[in-house]
C-alpha cells in the first residue's frame, strides 16, 4: 500500500505516511504517561516504590534479622545510623577471620581478600581468670542457648554404683572332685559303672575287686572274732589281748577302704567273701574312667573320678584399671546367652595374685549354686559385678571433655555464663561419672554442644589476650 501511495500521489503520499507515523508516536507516548498516573496509590508514588513499602511493612523476626545481618557485606562505616544494632557498639579492633591472634586497629583484608571481623567492647569483657590456660568464660543469652543446642544437667550427690561386665568360663569346683582309688593290689572282677558321664549317688556300687590281702584280712578278723566269743573262761590279761586283736583286725579292713556295711555283714555271716565291692563316696557325675573289667590294679591307682556339679566355679578376667576395685566377698550376678531367663547370684571367692602378661588382665574366681544343673563346665557366661563406691558427686559422662592431660567441663554459673573448669574424675558406669573435685552438687554442667562452647571459649581467650596486648600502646598491627 505505501508503494501504491508513492506512485499515485508522489510527494503528497510521502507526507501522508509521515503524518501517520507521527500520530502513532504521539499516541504511544500519551498512553505511557497516562499509565503511570492511573497506577494504585494517591500519594503520587510510583508502583515500584509502593511495592517496596509493602515489603518492609511486615516486621522481621529475630532469626531473619540475624541472618540478614550475617550476610550483609556493607562495611560498618557505610551503614545508616540505626540500620544495625551493632553500629551502636564500640569497636576495639578488627581481627583476622582465619587467625584471631592477628588484629588491626582499622578495617583491613587478609591475603585471601577476606574482610577483618570487628571485635566489640562487650565481646572482650568478662575476663579469662578461669585458671585454665587458653580458655575463657562464654556468655550466651537464652536465644543463643536455644539456637546452639546447649543442654545442661545438674550435678547430684548420690550413692555411686559401678557395674563391671565381663565374660566368664564355667569350671568344676575342685573341692567337689573325688577320685576313686584302691589301697590294695588285686583284679577288677566286675565293673558296674563302665562309661563316663553317668550320674551316681553316694553308696552306689562302682566295681568289685579280688585281692589276696583283703581275703587274708577277713580271715584274721574272723579268727579274732571267734576268740573273742570264747574268752569267757580266759583271764583278764587274755581277754584284753583278744579284744586288742579284734580291734586291730577290724581297723586293718577299714584302712583298706572296706565299706562298713561289708564288715558288719562279715561279722554276721562269719564267711569270707572273695570279692569286695567299692561304693561311690559322693554323689555326682563320672568324669574320669581309667579302669576296665579284669584289669589288675595297684595301690594309689586312679580308677574313677566323680565330680559334684551342684556348685561350680566361674573364672573371669578383668582389666588392670578394674582390678583395684575387686574384693573377695563381693556379690556377682551371672547371665547366660542361651537362656535369657537364667540369673544366678554368687560371690567372688578368690583373686589370683598375678597378672596375665599376654592379655594384661587379672583373673578372679566366683562361686555359684547350680542345683538345677543349668551350668555345664566349659560354658561361657556373662558376669556382672555391682561395686558400691559410696556417696559422691555424679554428672553425665558426656559433660566431660578430654583434652590431653586435662578434663574440662562447662559450668553454667549465672546469667548464661558458661565457665570452663578442670575436674578430677573417678569411676564411670552406665553413662555417669564420679567427680572428685571441680564441680559441686547442685551446679549445672553442659552435656550437649560442648564442642561449640570449647571453640568459643578458646576464641574468647585469644580475643581477650589480644585486647590486653593492645592496652599499653593501643596498636596491635600484625
Amino acid at each position: 500500500m505505501p508503494h501504491s501511495i508513492f506512485n499515485s500521489k508522489g510527494i503528497s503520499g510521502f507526507r501522508t505516511v509521515l503524518m501517520l507515523f507521527s500520530l502513532t508516536l504521539v499516541l504511544g507516548l500519551g498512553l505511557f504517561f497516562m499509565k503511570d498516573r492511573w497506577s494504585p496509590g494517591e500519594s503520587g508514588e510510583t508502583a515500584h516504590g509502593d511495592h517496596a513499602a509493602l515489603e518492609t511493612a511486615a516486621p522481621k523476626s529475630d532469626l531473619e534479622q540475624e541472618a540478614e545481618d550475617f550476610f550483609d557485606e556493607t562495611p560498618e562505616e557505610n551503614k545508616a545510623p540505626g540500620s544495625d544494632s551493632k553500629a551502636e557498639r564500640k569497636i576495639i579492633f578488627y581481627r583476622n577471620p582465619m587467625d584471631p591472634a592477628i588484629s588491626s586497629p582499622v578495617p583491613a583484608k587478609d591475603e585471601m581478600g577476606m574482610d577483618y571481623i570487628p571485635v566489640y567492647e562487650d565481646e572482650a569483657q568478662g575476663g579469662s581468670n578461669t585458671g585454665i590456660t587458653g580458655m575463657a568464660p562464654v556468655m550466651m543469652d537464652r536465644q543463643g542457648i536455644d539456637l546452639s543446642g546447649v543442654i545442661t544437667a545438674p550435678a547430684v550427690l548420690t550413692v555411686f554404683v559401678k557395674s563391671i561386665r565381663t565374660v566368664g568360663r564355667v569350671l568344676p569346683d575342685e573341692t567337689r572332685v573325688h577320685r576313686v582309688q584302691t589301697r590294695v593290689s588285686g583284679w577288677v572282677e566286675e565293673l558296674f559303672v563302665n562309661y563316663k558321664g553317668r550320674m551316681v549317688t553316694k553308696g552306689t556300687p562302682l566295681l568289685s575287686i579280688y585281692s589276696p590281702e583283703l581275703v587274708s584280712g577277713q580271715e584274721e578278723f574272723l579268727g579274732a572274732l571267734e576268740a573273742h566269743g570264747n574268752m569267757k573262761a580266759s583271764g583278764p590279761a587274755e581277754k584284753k589281748y583278744i579284744r586288742t586283736l579284734l580291734d586291730a583286725a577290724g581297723k586293718r579292713l577299714r584302712l583298706f577302704d572296706v565299706p562298713e556295711t561289708f564288715i558288719k555283714e562279715l561279722e554276721r555271716t562269719r564267711t569270707v567273701q572273695r570279692r569286695i565291692t567299692l561304693e561311690a563316696p559322693v554323689s555326682g557325675f563320672v568324669t574320669g574312667k581309667e579302669v576296665f573289667s579284669g584289669q589288675r590294679v595297684e595301690p594309689g591307682m586312679e580308677l574313677l573320678t566323680i565330680t559334684d556339679f551342684s556348685r561350680v566355679w566361674v573364672e573371669a578376667d578383668f582389666y588392670e584399671y578394674e582390678a583395684g576395685e575387686i574384693r573377695t566377698g563381693q556379690a556377682a550376678e551371672l547371665f547366660s546367652s542361651y537362656d535369657p531367663g537364667l540369673s544366678l547370684e554368687g560371690r567372688v571367692t578368690y583373686i589370683y595374685p598375678y597378672l596375665d602378661p599376654e592379655s594384661r588382665t587379672l583373673r578372679a574366681r566366683m562361686e555359684f549354686s547350680n542345683e538345677g544343673l543349668h551350668l555345664k563346665p566349659g560354658m561361657f557366661v556373662d558376669v556382672r559385678l555391682d561395686l558400691d563406691l559410696g556417696e559422691s558427686v555424679v554428672i553425665p559422662d558426656s559433660a566431660v571433655m578430654y583434652s590431653g592431660l586435662r578434663k574440662i567441663v562447662f559450668v553454667n554459673t549465672e546469667g548464661g555464663r558458661f565457665e570452663p573448669r578442670e575436674v578430677m574424675t573417678g569411676a564411670g558406669s552406665n553413662g555417669q561419672v564420679q567427680v572428685l573435685s571441680g564441680v559441686s552438687a547442685g551446679e549445672h554442667v553442659a552435656i550437649k554442644a560442648n564442642f561449640l562452647l570449647d571453640s568459643e571459649s578458646r576464641l574468647q581467650a585469644i580475643i581477650q589476650g589480644a585486647v590486653k596486648k593492645a592496652e599499653p600502646d593501643g596498636d596491635t598491627n600484625d
